[in-house]
């Protein structure tokens, strides 16, 4: 396979594995012998119609010293040409934890998703950014060093199939239906059953009563959410760093990152000692490109040993170092509600506690510019891989001796 270099990479320098010029799923094999880095998404291509064209301005290097009289200036010019993202949110759509964290997601910021295996990070982090791809300027890019984009693709489809925040059930799809509409269809279609040519996934999709809702509400957004299948073995820190840079530049700033998750996150050229040194350079590094791009970057973090065995996960019990602590701005710790109910309460009802398996708790143990220790509770619809967002604050006892009253 041919190989090719960055057309900004200095050259005869040291530099992380070399990409190939291969589709984004795809993984091919550099002259260097190691697997090559996934080719980058192709920039999107905003519609003139949908997306703000504001004056080309040239940011000041971020790195160079300023007085504060031009800072002032320049978040000055910015107001003076209508351009407020440095003081606008984006609300992540699960309202009461945009309530408590300022409106949503901040421009330079680096939000923490932790939880046990199982318990739904995955699910919400890719329902925040369709969330943010669903409006007109906005831009997601999601980073997925567990699914391929397919599978992604089809869990947006069984939650389209349900309509976030309505939730209506009744015509929801699961993952099983949705292959057994697209394996039968395609069945009678090559059979000849139906009189019907062979015909594409979007035409299944489109012409089938059951998917094609949800077929609809996803081409809304299509465009505007951009993925990636990263490698744990050859995605580097700093080919999310160029990848980062390529879009935000190309969306104009409108920008949401997601890295779901951050332990598998590759480091090149750097060397680890440990898997603790690890996590500190690659929470250090996702903290500088939120920075340095002026764009918010969420990371999902799994929790350690220890964290598996408590009965109530923290923020201390995510695998890797303290880091994780100090760099980032706001933490969300998600807990199933079941668990982590404290059992030995006066009020405590087993029987009436088991329709408290489906609802997860969201705590925000950290928060640089609000209120933390904040639980709120939102109910989790696994089979179409979607939260009810509307939510609410958790009225009952927790486990820590937690209340928070109504």
């Amino acid at each position: 396979m041919v190989t090719r270099r960055l057309p900004d990479e200095p050259q005869g320098t040291a530099s992380e594995p070399t990409e190939s010029v291969a589709p984004p799923t795809g993984q091919g094999v550099s002259r260097l012998g190691r697997p090559s880095v996934p080719a980058q998404p192709p920039a999107p291509q905003p519609n003139p119609a949908r997306v703000s064209r504001r004056p080309s301005v040239n940011r000041p290097s971020q790195h160079m010293p300023r007085t504060l009289a031009q800072v002032l200036n320049d978040a000055n010019d910015s107001v003076v040409r209508g351009d407020l993202s440095d003081f606008t949110p984006q609300p992540t759509g699960f309202d009461p934890l945009d309530g408590l964290i300022g409106g949503g997601l901040r421009k330079t910021e680096l939000v923490l998703l932790g939880g046990a295996q199982g318990i739904g990070k995955t699910i919400a982090a890719l329902q925040m950014a369709r969330n943010i791809a669903m409006r007109p300027e906005q831009f997601a890019f999601y980073i997925s060093y567990e699914h391929t984009e397919t599978h992604l693709m089809n869990r947006l489809l069984c939650l389209e199939s349900v309509n976030p925040p309505e939730i209506d059930t009744r015509n929801g799809l699961k993952l099983k239906d949705l292959f057994d509409i697209i394996i039968s269809q395609r069945a009678r279609e090559l059979l000849g059953r139906d009189g019907s040519k062979a015909g594409s996934l979007q035409t299944i999709l489109r012409e089938n009563p059951r998917t094609s809702m949800a077929l609809a509400r996803l081409n809304k957004y299509a465009d505007r959410l951009i993925m990636v299948k990263a490698s744990p073995a050859v995605t580097t820190l700093n080919a999310i760093r160029e990848m980062t840079a390529r879009l935000a530049e190309a969306t104009g700033g409108n920008l949401t990152v997601f890295v779901d998750y951050l332990q598998k996150v590759a480091i090149y050229p750097e060397r680890a000692e440990n898997e603790e040194d690890k996590v500190t350079i690659v929470v250090e590094g996702l903290k500088d490109i939120a920075l340095s791009h002026n764009v918010p970057v969420v990371s999902i973090v799994a929790s350690d040993r220890e964290g598996l065995k408590a009965k109530r996960l923290h923020l201390f019990h995510l695998r890797g170092s303290s880091a994780l602590d100090y760099e980032c701005d706001i933490a969300i710790i998600m807990n199933n509600k079941y668990q982590v109910l404290a059992k030995d309460h006066i009020s405590f009802n087993p029987y009436a506690a088991q329709q408290f398996r489906n609802w997860v708790v969201f705590t925000i143990e950290k928060n640089r510019a609000g209120r933390a220790m904040m639980d709120m509770e939102f109910q989790l619809h696994a089979p179409f891989f979607a939260f009810d967002p509307r939510g609410q604050e958790v009225r009952q006892q927790l486990i820590d001796d937690k209340i928070i009253e109504s």
